[in-house]
């Protein structure tokens, strides 16, 4: 079955590009791994006010901000996809190491917040950001990687790469 377009743009949206479009099908619904276990733990430090637990995964988005493979895509890569028998993730794109970054910020002044004693305020950014990484890991849209495409004025081709 084909990639559907939106879907397709939603992905280069990330700077995603496959070179064989029937074994990127395969991996799409896998591509939703990295986002999801980063909500996760992202929504369980928030709901729970651990403060330990979200700057715990501080160097994780910083990681994934930094080099084009993210921490829990090795997760995947070296386990997961042994027992799926599918491909391994494609290297990230500078927009989701952009996204990364956003994350790390994002996970610093909400356990800050949570360590200061501004519980609300951790609540407030915590449940958003939880909220915007579900958006990614259920529909592959992602905000920071959409606002990393309008400050740079990169359009999307419309079409991966082969």
């Amino acid at each position: 079955m084909p990639l559907s377009l939106g879907t397709r743009r939603r992905l280069e949206v990330q700077g995603f590009t496959c070179r064989n479009e029937a074994e990127f099908v395969r991996l799409v619904p896998w591509m939703r791994f990295t986002p999801t276990l980063c909500v996760v733990f992202i929504g369980t430090g928030t709901a729970l006010a651990l403060t330990p637990l979200l700057w715990a995964i501080v160097p994780v988005a910083v990681l994934g901000a930094i080099f084009p493979v993210h921490p829990f895509d090795y997760l995947y890569n070296y386990g997961v996809r042994r027992l799926t028998n599918t491909p391994p993730l494609p290297h990230n794109g500078a927009p989701r190491r952009f996204a990364c970054g956003v994350v790390a910020v994002w996970l610093i002044g909400t356990a800050l917040a949570f360590g200061t004693g501004a519980v609300w305020v951790g609540y407030l950014l915590g449940g958003l950001l939880t909220a915007v990484g579900a958006v990614v890991s259920i529909t592959h849209f992602c905000v920071a990687s959409t606002l990393y495409r309008f400050l740079l004025r990169q359009p999307i081709s419309g079409q991966m790469q082969s």
